[in-house]
């Protein structure tokens, strides 16, 4: 494997073009008219334009990103995460064209890309599954009759579905066929399938998931789990590894039953395997990711791995170079996706130039880039700028490394969660681990940030003030 197009943008595309260049291995970048300037383009030995802003004129363009492919003799393409990271045909297209493809087989994508037909694989293996229905349905009196039987709070959710789209929690039956409508149209939208099904709501959840890698051979490992609890609209922002809540039984239990899942497809390739955990910690097969994950920096700093490394090497028919027992958890690492949002606004996207950005530095600070000073977000992707990941020998080290490091993140020009990434790691419910994925309903308030912000102000004027006096004393001249 000589040379490797990143079908992506960004962080995650420099991410990749990193460990590829200390293997040895030429990297092609693919970009849209929107980032001809990003870093991502600059890093790579070839760069080419491959359509419009638009992601639907670009990065999805599967077609085109073949034939610049095969334009320059590549050897296999790394799709990161998102785009046509979870694209069944595309995958296919990649190998049909003789092309390595850096993931999954095509058949694992489909199986795990359904949520019904991921639950029918992983059936054979006995991984506790939350209570409901494996067929998708559109028939509200049927969707009344399965309520009642599972009972209420239930979760409609798109088959289809990710990042929380297609998704509702129904509290009581007389909502139910609203809810049901808004689901079935919203999956319709995002997905082209409007396809639902109903499983009991779990109250209280933690989001703990699994990191897989399986090779050519056999091989299935896990690399121990990440927290994932902290979101907004269903969506991840702090990331921890590992969990504060695990007990080493709890942890293998996990661990062999997410190894399972990726048997239950034949699965090859970096893989995460995602459970719900309830109050007393009895934990439910939520869906696999059959990609690499944003997070996966916090399983390589406490595991000493590089993943994408192994993803390579995996794609080229080599053996896992680890045995289960030969892995082992070594500190605690946290991450905040830093995303250009303003959470004193409902963390809608904030658009602008990055007139200030200067990143923070220090042996237990990584950031996982794609920006720099000067630039425009686009109103294009995702509005993430970095990932902000911090290290320590225990949680709460780790948890102070990263108040500093977000210290000393500077950022101007646009609004970020580097803020709400202080209220986190301030608060009593995250510091305890006393959390789950209701921590910006239970405890976050735009307030609380605002509050922070003007007694940061006054502090600053109070000391602005203290010098000069202390300066004006200082240049009074006897008489």
């Amino acid at each position: 494997m000589k040379k490797i197009l990143v079908a992506n943008r960004g962080e995650i595309a420099i991410r990749v073009m990193r460990t590829a260049k200390s293997m040895g291995i030429k990297t092609v970048a693919v970009f849209s008219e929107a980032d001809r300037h990003s870093p991502h383009v600059k890093i790579a030995d070839e760069a080419v334009c491959i359509g419009e802003a638009p992601s639907n004129k670009s990065y999805l363009r599967g077609d085109k990103i073949i034939e610049v492919a095969k334009q320059l003799n590549v050897d296999a393409i790394h799709p990161g995460y998102g785009f046509l990271s979870e694209n069944a045909q595309f995958a296919e297209a990649v190998e049909k064209n003789g092309i390595t493809f850096i993931g999954p087989s095509p058949e694992a994508i489909r199986i795990m890309g359904s949520k019904l037909a991921a639950k029918e694989a992983v059936k054979h293996y006995n991984i506790p599954m939350v209570p409901g229905i494996d067929e998708a349905i559109t028939d509200v009196e049927k969707a009344k009759s399965i309520a009642k039987e599972i009972g209420f709070p239930i979760l409609i959710k798109a088959s289809a579905g990710g990042g929380g789209k297609g998704m509702r929690v129904v509290e009581r039956e007389k909502d139910l066929e609203s809810q049901m409508e808004r689901a079935i149209s919203e999956a319709t939208s995002a997905f082209g399938d409007g396809s639902v099904f109903i499983e009991k709501y779990v109250t209280s959840p933690r989001h703990v998931e699994i990191q897989v890698m399986a090779d050519k051979h056999g091989n299935v490992l896990h690399f121990f789990e990440r927290e994932c609890s902290i979101q907004r609209r269903h969506q991840k922002v702090i990331e921890e590894a590992p969990s504060a809540v695990l007990t080493p039984k709890l942890r293998h239990q996990m661990g062999e039953a997410a190894k399972d899942v990726a048997r239950s497809c034949d699965y090859i390739g970096a893989g995460t395997v995602e459970f719900l955990l309830d109050h007393e910690h009895n934990f439910y097969f939520l869906e696999m990711n059959t990609r690499l994950q944003v997070e996966h920096p916090v399983t390589e700093w406490i595991t000493g791995v590089d993943l994408v490394e192994l993803q390579i090497k995996v794609a080229r028919g080599e053996v896992l170079p680890f045995k289960q027992e030969d892995l082992k958890i070594n500190g605690h690492a946290l991450e905040l996706r830093v995303y250009a949002e303003d959470p004193t606004n409902d963390f809608l996207p904030s658009v602008g130039t990055l007139d200030t950005y200067q990143l923070p530095e220090g042996p237990h600070v990584r950031v996982d880039n794609g920006f720099e000073k000067g630039m425009d977000i686009p109103i294009y992707y995702d509005p993430m700028l970095s990932k902000l990941i911090t290290y320590g020998q225990s949680r709460e080290e780790a948890i102070q490394e990263m108040l500093k490091a977000i210290a000393n993140y500077k950022v101007k020009g646009v609004e970020t969660t580097l803020p709400f990434g202080s209220f986190v790691c301030e608060h009593e419910a995250f510091t305890s681990g006393n959390f789950d994925t209701h921590f910006v309903k239970k405890y976050f308030t735009p307030e609380a940030i605002k509050n922070k912000y003007d007694n940061e102000k006054k502090l600053a004027a109070f000391i602005a003030v203290r010098e000069y006096l202390k300066d004006k004393k200082l240049l009074r001249t006897p008489n």
